[in-house]
């Protein structure tokens, strides 16, 4: 193992033993209750004796929440883990922390690990806050001198002083949250583990997280970090696994992970086409074909943020002489609206289509979207004698945008995450007023 890895995972796997009732009759002899009884008394008496897990239900069957988990972290990487719920990430995190125990494979770490995974993990509720944070702290190995330096820093952190003495029962989950990450955070570990519980925070809480999850990074320390926002686990992770029914399904940069994860939960990819007619989205009067992303001439669901992408469809008109208008309406990760688009000059509007296949395309500039996925929305309408929508396709594709930070894009010399859902580059110019003296080498500041 190398000095630079600090957790190798081979062949891990977890499994449960999940029990089940079977369907009920209507109606049950006594006889009947009485043989189903003895059965799972014998059967739990069985597996007490061997040392295994009793099982409540008359069935028995084996779920294997990971299996065959391969992977290596380096020292000082932030790693992401994605995935849908119930895909094992939980369970991951509490082998990787050791709380629980694989079935299989093994998982190899070296260094000191501190863990939130859990809203009030190791917490007593009939203790105050600052007796919390000395139980908290030893369980998480750090000494009681040690917790006594560091625990102004923790209270300034997790801005609880005016609570410090009041039992943790009567704080709120989001107070519960603060106290515990800041204890976490601040024990100094070699491996930071951190599960959703972020997502309880306010806005401005979940900002000073982020910042103290990089500055534990930047710091040569190792952080695992379990989210559904793809926003921060692109700004915050270099790398991300994604997690599928127990398995790594893909693995490498954050952005093309998160891609990947986003765009297949909506269903979507970077081209769509309908073969069958009688299935194709639509009505009497139009239907849609197809529907791509393409950057540079390529179909692509991952696309550069300096540079302009390229929307289209076709669509297949049914009936002669519909005047037909396109359009794309484009939402972001979160389902804000951002904005629509389509052929809304008067000449197109009022040119009567004949019947046959249509392709209409629009190229949306460079660094107009910010990062994150996008949904778009393919419409085909006509306007006479009222406006009606004819095609509707919600999730008709999808693409992830992503700023590496190079010359060209806002944030290549801003060099830090901007957010926000639109990130329009501007033209601007600034000139001096009247009162403004003009430059001198002598009074230029020193960078």
């Amino acid at each position: 193992m190398s000095n630079d890895v600090v957790i190798r995972v081979e062949g891990l796997g977890k499994k449960y033993l999940i029990g089940h009732e079977s369907e009920r009759e209507r109606y049950l002899a006594l006889r009947d209750v009485v043989m189903r009884a003895g059965r799972n008394a014998w059967r739990k008496t069985a597996d007490m004796v061997r040392g295994r897990d009793i099982i409540a239900g008359d069935t028995v069957e084996e779920f294997w929440a990971l299996k065959d988990l391969h992977f290596e972290i380096r020292r000082g990487e932030v790693v992401g883990i994605t995935g849908r719920n119930g895909a094992g990430k939980s369970t991951l995190l509490k082998i990787l922390s050791r709380i629980t125990e694989p079935s299989e494979g093994r998982a190899v770490i070296r260094g000191r690990v501190a863990s939130l995974l859990e809203v009030g993990t190791g917490f007593h509720p009939e203790l105050t806050g600052r007796e919390n944070i000395f139980l908290n702290g030893a369980i998480l190995g750090m000494t009681r001198a040690e917790i006594k330096r560091k625990f102004d820093e923790i209270v300034a952190f997790a801005e609880i002083e005016k609570f410090l003495d009041t039992p943790v029962k009567r704080y709120s989950s989001g107070m519960y949250v603060r106290l515990a990450f800041a204890v976490a955070a601040h024990l100094e570990p070699e491996i930071l583990v951190v599960d959703e519980v972020l997502a309880v925070g306010d806005a401005e809480f979940q900002k000073k997280c982020l910042g103290k999850m990089s500055e534990v990074a930047a710091g040569g320390r190792t952080v695992l970090f379990v989210s559904h926002n793809m926003a921060t686990v692109n700004r915050l992770c270099q790398s991300c696994f994604l997690l599928d029914s127990g398995r790594i399904i893909a693995s490498g940069d954050a952005p093309s992970v998160t891609a990947r994860y986003l765009v297949s939960d909506a269903g979507t990819s970077a081209m769509r086409e309908w073969g069958d007619a009688k299935s194709r989205p639509g009505d009497e009067v139009a239907r849609l074909i197809r529907v791509w992303v393409k950057q540079n001439g390529a179909i692509s669901d991952t696309v550069d943020i300096r540079y302009p992408v390229e929307i289209g469809m076709t669509y297949d008109v049914l009936k002669d002489g519909v005047n037909l208008l396109n359009s794309f309406s484009f939402f972001d990760a979160q389902g804000t609206f951002l904005f629509t688009t389509g052929d809304f000059s008067d000449s197109d509007w009022a040119s009567p289509r004949g019947a046959g296949l249509y392709t209409a395309t629009c190229k949306v500039p460079g660094n107009v979207f910010s990062e994150t996925v996008i949904r778009v929305v393919a419409e085909v309408a006509t306007r006479h004698p009222v406006y009606h929508l004819h095609v509707l396709e919600y999730d008709s594709v999808g693409f992830q945008v992503v700023d590496q930070g190079l010359p060209g894009s806002v944030r290549g010399p801003w060099g830090a995450a901007l957010g926000g859902v639109m990130r329009i580059m501007c033209d601007w110019a600034t000139v001096p007023g009247p009162g403004a003296h003009p430059a001198r080498p002598d009074r230029a500041l020193s960078p």
